[in-house]
């Protein structure tokens, strides 16, 4: 029987391209998503993907979500943290629904997908937990005090569950993408597109399946001996 993976924001992006990835490497996928009805439609009628919406904001909604979730294809045992909003504006413009929207998301989503799995992996001994973070959760970023934040704030949830995970089997890491060819960025002028690929040491954006594929070798068993880490994958933008 193949292990069951959970992919926040599975539906569209880096998401979606984790979602397929897995499936591929032979692990039943259920993507979750947020709003996007039509966008997880298509997704699940091209890739025979379930999809499951609920706001990774709302705890008890997460709750209920994993318990459907594993109603219908079995225990969890990956979840994938990828779910994540921006809402950018200089601090001094910030207002505080623009700060809590993106930590609600961004770092208390991670709390909220991540605490009802864990006691499963506690009881059968296995678990892989990866978030999605981000090179200015490392570096931080102008007009994102609120993004930066969440995504900084992702690495010390990493570090931490895999201290009180590693005994019992479970890995905790993160993936922090560098600038990836998603439609987010695809959408931006161009001449601001040429600003962010010449400050990229590889001189391109990176491709979300690159991402897809650094989760993939995480959630596997030949990563079992890799916890509490961080894959930079940025084109050399950016080194800790």
């Amino acid at each position: 029987m193949s292990r069951v993976a959970l992919v926040t924001g599975g539906s569209r992006g880096i998401g979606a391209a984790i979602s397929k990835s897995l499936k591929d490497a032979g692990y039943t996928v259920a993507a979750n998503y947020a709003g996007n009805d039509d966008a997880a439609r298509s997704f699940t009628e091209e890739t025979g993907i379930k999809t499951y919406k609920w706001s990774v904001a709302d705890y008890d909604a997460c709750k209920a979500g994993v318990e459907q979730v594993e109603s219908e294809l079995g225990p969890i045992d990956v979840l994938v943290n990828n779910a994540g909003i921006t809402r950018d504006a200089p601090f001094h413009k910030m207002t505080p629904q623009q700060w809590k929207e993106v930590i609600d998301t961004n770092l208390t989503g991670v709390f909220n997908m991540t605490h009802p799995v864990w006691p499963g992996m506690r009881e059968r001994k296995f678990g892989r937990i990866v978030i999605i973070s981000s090179i200015n959760g490392q570096k931080g970023q102008f007009a994102q005090v609120n993004y930066a934040a969440s995504k900084a704030g992702d690495l010390g949830i990493v570090k931490s569950l895999a201290q009180e995970g590693a005994r019992a089997g479970i890995t905790a890491n993160a993936v922090c993408p560098g600038y990836i060819g998603t439609d987010m960025v695809m959408a931006v002028p161009e001449k601001v597109r040429e600003s962010i690929i010449a400050q990229i040491p590889a001189g391109r954006l990176g491709e979300p399946e690159e991402i897809a594929r650094c989760v993939t070798f995480l959630v596997s068993d030949d990563a079992g001996f890799i916890n509490g880490s961080t894959i930079s994958a940025n084109g050399g933008q950016f080194f800790v």
